[in-house]
């Protein structure tokens, strides 16, 4: 393995795992906060056990993140210096507003653990939104980073260098509204559908388990809405890829030709030698409407850009694929959901299977759009200004900490994974 290929494996290694506790981090809040309003509303002590549950959930997440973001801080110095030493200036700024976004969540959660019987209701609700808002505040200025290497802006290059850098400026790149608003409501619907799939899971065991009834509920008010407002910021992160990154865009869709009414492919499988999707249904200018919402318009296809410039097209267009059929599904069974709930309506069997079924897709959608998004930026790792290759460490025998960091991240995740089953998931007796 080369040392390029051991730097970007062990970064994508600690990206996956800790996006997972970032999307906690954003929509766990919201749960332990609607679960304690209710409890507020109805005095149903079930409530108040679920926030105290939920607010022990997000303390163990929230502190093997605080660990695996700090790993990540560390090899983006280590494994990139390059990077670090030519967007040092641009990505300081949202990287230290992320900063007192995490101090903030720490200090309010601190609050809202040990304040229960300490301060006042209101005071104790509003410490449980400042969480739920700082957690969404630092997942933004983290994504507005990556934004900004998808459309860098708010700079000037004089002979191959960064110059009159416009902090503010280069926060509004172009991806930074449609990427941070996308990424956003993919935390509030994958982590809120997979509560409601786990305890779905649960109930059909414990039918009349109103602890898990409860859970269901409020896991699906945050859930349900966002998987079904998810296609909409799709859209729109669609078009900026579009307009900004069309080589992406043509990766995603595996698309090679230029062509009036580009069709739309549902699945296949690009065979770069040949410069064709195989195997894909096709609909006749579905990408050209969906791109820029022109039946007729062009979309620039592969073949238009030079094939050192080209992503790793099979990766980009099967995670592409995965990402949107399984995002269409749980917006079905989110909108399926919402209606029970709207209509006061007891969980049917197989809406509860369903549930159960879709526990996980919220998070296999999170890794496949991030594939997306960093492998298809890919090969630069600022889009055409640096590249991957050019900013990796000199640094030779990047498999050994490729391999010490995994086995780490294994560990730690066995070790969640209990924690969570041990103070969060298992219920009291059952509760009609």
């Amino acid at each position: 393995m080369s040392d390029l290929l051991a730097a970007r494996s062990q970064m994508a290694i600690s990206l996956a795992f800790h996006i997972i506790f970032a999307i906690v981090g954003i929509g766990m809040p919201a749960l332990m906060v609607i679960a304690e309003r209710r409890w507020q509303k109805t005095g149903d002590a079930v409530y108040l056990d679920l926030a105290k549950r939920w607010a022990r959930g997000t303390a163990i997440m929230f502190a093997v993140g605080a660990v695996s973001g700090t790993v990540l801080s560390f090899e983006l110095g280590l494994l990139w210096p390059r990077f670090m030493q030519y967007a040092g200036d641009i990505i300081g700024m949202p990287f230290s507003l992320e900063g007192f976004a995490f101090f903030t969540e720490a200090i309010f959660l601190g609050v809202y653990l040990y304040g229960w019987n300490r301060v006042g209701p209101r005071t104790h609700l509003a410490a449980g939104i400042l969480v739920a808002l700082s957690g969404v505040l630092s997942g933004i200025f983290v994504v507005d980073a990556n934004a900004w290497m998808n459309t860098p802006a708010g700079f000037r290059l004089d002979h191959g260098l960064i110059v009159d850098v416009h902090p503010y400026a280069a926060m509004a790149s172009p991806a930074a509204l449609a990427e941070t608003l996308h990424m956003t409501l993919a935390a509030y619907a994958s982590l809120g559908m997979a509560v409601a799939g786990l305890h779905a899971f649960l109930l059909l065991r414990q039918p009349t388990n109103g602890f898990h009834k409860r859970a269901l509920i409020v896991a699906l008010m945050v859930g349900a809405p966002a998987s079904m407002l998810q296609p909409i910021s799709g859209d729109i992160a669609g078009r900026v890829v579009a307009d900004t990154q069309p080589v992406k865009l043509a990766a995603m869709e595996g698309e090679f030709k230029t062509q009036a009414r580009a069709p739309l492919r549902i699945g296949g499988i690009p065979d770069v030698r040949a410069h064709e999707t195989r195997y894909a249904l096709e609909i006749p200018g579905g990408l050209s409407f969906i791109a820029y919402h022109d039946i007729n318009a062009t979309v620039r296809g592969l073949d238009d850009f030079p094939q050192n410039r080209w992503p790793p097209v099979v990766i980009v267009h099967l995670a592409f694929q995965v990402m949107v059929g399984l995002g269409t599904v749980l917006a079905v069974i989110g909108l399926w959901g919402l209606w029970h709930l709207i209509r006061r309506r007891e969980f049917t069997k197989w809406l509860l299977v369903l549930l159960s079924i879709a526990t996980p897709m919220g998070f296999i959608c999170v890794e496949s759009g991030w594939t997306v998004t960093e492998v298809g930026r890919q090969p630069w790792i600022v889009t055409g200004i640096l590249r991957t290759a050019d900013a990796v460490t000199p640094m030779p025998g990047l498999v050994v900490p490729l391999v010490t960091f995994s086995t780490l991240y294994v560990f730690l995740g066995i070790i969640v994974v209990w924690l969570l089953y041990q103070q969060v998931i298992r219920s009291p007796h059952p509760v009609e």
